[in-house]
């Protein structure tokens, strides 16, 4: 049994609010150099996310923001590797990002099947 539309969108979101909650303290440990460059970027393209995602949650028209929403994670999960490899985030603090991002990303990703699937019956 497949999930509703809105379920997956009040789980897509959710999940990315709980990344947020959690990179945004993680983001103040950066050093002062990065903190406003690449700290700054990591956290505009997350805020992005979780608007795109809010907005997705009330339309009907939602293909193109889920596209948008895939897009942005893809950029943000670079970003926070660029972080691990510059030595921002140790081991484990990277390894919670991305598995963090891999469920937003799984959650959209199902989002998208669900809400094709409500279009074709």
């Amino acid at each position: 049994m497949r999930l509703s539309t809105q379920t997956e969108a009040l789980t897509a979101l959710e999940t990315h609010y709980q990344f947020m909650v959690w990179l945004i303290p993680t983001l103040e440990k950066f050093p002062r150099s990065q903190k406003f460059l690449l700290g700054d970027r990591i956290q505009t393209l997350a805020t992005e996310l979780l608007e795109v995602l809010i907005d997705a949650t009330y339309t009907k028209l939602r293909a193109k923001l889920l596209a948008q929403a895939n897009l942005l994670l893809e950029k943000l999960r670079y970003l926070i590797r660029i972080s691990y490899d510059l030595k921002h985030l140790n081991t484990r603090r990277y390894e919670h990002a991305i598995r963090l991002l891999a469920e937003v990303g799984k959650r959209i990703g199902s989002w998208v099947k669900n809400d094709r699937a409500a279009k074709e019956t």
